[in-house]
């Protein structure tokens, strides 16, 4: 995949986290794409579903567990502009999915600081995509908030 192609995905996540900012959200977004087909749309929805486990990858993976039918995305890639948590990496991981592609990194809650695979063995990893506007969505988000 070009990475032209993961800057466009990457865009839609970044919409997504942009819902997320304008709902009072922690402004995360992820999209799921299948065959450079968007089949899921997410963003963080912890506030508004009152739920810890609401997160855009575990969002996303819902949404395309259901469309494509079955609980594996062994053909599909995960775009989320932050690095996922280590509960949504680990689900990334039961999930199959072969790629992640990430914004930016997490350096407090990141699933790199955990030690051990969380991800399937062969999941490819691509971090940095887009990072200066997704850490930035972010700074702005925090911003206003302190």
């Amino acid at each position: 995949m070009t990475l032209s192609l993961d800057e466009k995905f990457m865009r839609a996540a970044l919409a997504e986290a942009k819902k997320a900012f304008e709902e009072q959200e922690v402004p995360i977004g992820a999209v799921v794409v299948c065959n450079d087909t968007i089949i899921a749309r997410a963003h963080n929805l912890t506030e508004t579903l009152k739920d810890p486990t609401a997160h855009a990858e575990m969002q996303g993976i819902t949404a395309a567990a259901g469309w494509l039918g079955g609980k594996y995305l062994t053909d599909c890639t995960i775009y989320v502009t932050v690095e996922p948590c280590a509960m949504c990496a680990a689900a990334i991981g039961w999930s199959q999915a072969p790629r992640l592609v990430y914004g930016a990194s997490d350096e407090k809650k990141g699933y790199t600081l955990v030690k051990g695979e969380l991800l399937h063995p062969r999941t490819e990893v691509m971090p940095g995509v887009l990072e200066n506007e997704c850490a930035g969505l972010m700074r702005e988000f925090f911003g206003l908030r302190r």
